[in-house]
């Protein structure tokens, strides 16, 4: 059995590298499995996790017997989890053409809902978090710096200063102002690079880990 799924798995991965030549049937039957197996993996994720494990258990929780024998609930029923049933069953009639608009009410709801979440969450996580980076005392007063760590709020104030004048379009970039923005560019750039080379990177150590596969675990040429 575990020689079957080992050259299953060959078999797949060499499927979806097969359109780096180009698109092929065997590059589209790979890619359908991939698909058709997420989604299931996922909608039984999703269905015990959330429909059972919080919607369910959280509205009709385990009982269990107390000293007097007596059934007592194990934890506190949460009925508010009934207003999420009703909006997630809301967005389902979606697939009901004649009253497929109420479905717009919930997924209001939603959009709002989460984005005024991720708005205060992202905020506090980054906005704040980088601006606290941001006037660290620069040469270390009031707290144990190293050499390495002065440096480093030295090039963050001055990337910072800078950047915030190269996006200052009120006044044309000449002058002092203009060498400026250029040390801002100077920065923007090795951060988008940066950014960038640990996309690469992330792919790379995935494309790294199906070689060794393919080479090592698959045709045993790697010891």
């Amino acid at each position: 059995m575990e020689h079957i799924a080992l050259w299953v798995a060959a078999f797949l991965t060499l499927g979806i590298y097969s359109f780096l030549y180009k698109d092929n049937p065997w590059y589209k039957l790979c890619e359908a499995i991939f698909v058709g197996i997420s989604a299931g993996y996922w909608f039984v994720t999703l269905f015990w996790d959330n429909i059972y494990g919080k919607f369910w258990l959280g509205v009709f929780p385990d009982t269990t017997t107390n000293a007097t024998g007596e059934i007592v609930y194990v934890s506190t029923p949460d009925y508010w989890l009934i207003v999420g049933a009703v909006l997630g069953f809301l967005m389902l009639l979606r697939l009901v053409p004649k009253i497929g608009w109420i479905s717009r009410w919930p997924l209001a709801f939603i959009v709002g809902a989460t984005a005024g979440f991720y708005l205060i969450n992202y905020f506090s996580s980054n906005v704040m978090a980088q601006v606290q980076d941001t006037i660290m005392p620069l040469f270390g007063v009031g707290y144990n710096a190293s050499v390495y760590d002065i440096i480093g709020n030295v090039v963050i104030a001055v990337g910072t200063f800078t950047g915030l004048i190269y996006f200052f379009f009120s006044k044309e970039h000449k002058g002092a102002f203009g060498g400026a923005a250029r040390v801002g560019i100077f920065f923007l750039m090795i951060t988008f690079g940066a950014a960038f080379g640990y996309t690469v990177m992330s792919r790379m150590s995935l494309l790294i880990g199906r070689m060794d596969f393919i080479f090592g675990d698959w045709l045993g040429l790697i010891g």
